[in-house]
Order: structure tokens, then sequence, then C-alpha cells
């Protein structure tokens, strides 16, 4: 019973985590009931885990998620577009799709929302999911600047 009770209190947690990060409501969609939990050595919380694939870890260092793009995907479905998404050229999606990080001069669109180091999904023109990564830039900077880099990829969809 105790193990029943503990993985309550973490998906409690995880749902609230992504509550905070991505919006009310968030946390129940990207997390379902059956969510598996790994936990680190010191025992807290890691990869979050669904039908044995990753969703989501969480980091040490600050308590928010990165995203799989699993993890992508389903919050994709719970939040409408643009919140949390940066849109890239078409002609660039290979590389996006490999790993290669996006670069600001390549985006086309990005929610005014994103600030520097949140967790973003990154579409193509389609609006389609591409890839999955970090913001370096605020959603606005990566509209306004011609350069540098965007988005530090995570995980393309290849």
């Amino acid at each position: 019973m105790s193990t029943e009770f503990s993985k309550n209190n973490q998906l409690k947690r995880v749902r609230t985590i992504a509550d905070f990060q991505f919006g009310r409501g968030v946390g129940c969609a990207l997390f379902p009931d059956n969510t598996e939990f790994r936990l680190s050595s010191t025992k807290r919380i890691r990869y979050i885990l669904l039908d044995g694939e990753r969703l989501a870890t969480l980091r040490a260092h600050d308590g928010r998620l990165t995203l799989s793009i699993q993890g992508a995907k389903r919050l994709s479905d719970a939040i409408s577009a643009p919140a949390y998404r940066v849109k890239i050229t078409d002609e660039v999606i290979e590389f996006l799709m490999k790993g290669k990080n996006a670069m600001a001069k390549h985006v086309i669109s990005a929610d005014e929302n994103i600030h520097a180091g949140d967790e973003v999904m990154v579409t193509g023109e389609d609006g389609l999911l591409i890839a999955t990564g970090s913001a370096v830039l605020s959603g606005r900077e990566m509209l306004a600047f011609n350069y540098g880099v965007a988005v530090n990829v995570r995980k393309g969809s290849k």
C-alpha cells in the first residue's frame, strides 16, 4: 500500500509541476493515471514514463520538466497553438529532425510568452511537431534577431 501511496504522490507532484510550467490542466493531459516513474539514487523522481517510453525528465537542478518527443506530442495535443511553439521554415526541418539547433534566422513565428530557458516545441510551417528543446531567446527575440541560436534542440523526431 505504501508504494501506491507514493505513486499517487509522485503523480500529483509531476502534474503540479506540469501545470505550473505549461498551464493549468496540462498535468493531467500529459501524465495519465498509468504513468510510471524511475527514481534517482537519492529516491527522487528522475524519469516519467508511459508504457515504457520516456515522456519527460525532471531536472534535479531546477525541478522543471524536459520533454521527449512523445511528451511533446502529448503537450501539443493538450495546449492550442501558438503556446510554447516555435515555427521554423521548412528548408531546415531535416536538420532539426536530426537534433540540430534552431537558428533565429529560420524562425517564422514564436509564442510571445516564451522566456529564455522555457521548454518549447519546434514545428514546421504546417504546424507539425519536429523537435523539442530549450529556448535560448524569448519569443520576441527569436523574431527580432537574424543570427544566433533560438532553440537548443534536445531531440528531433527522427
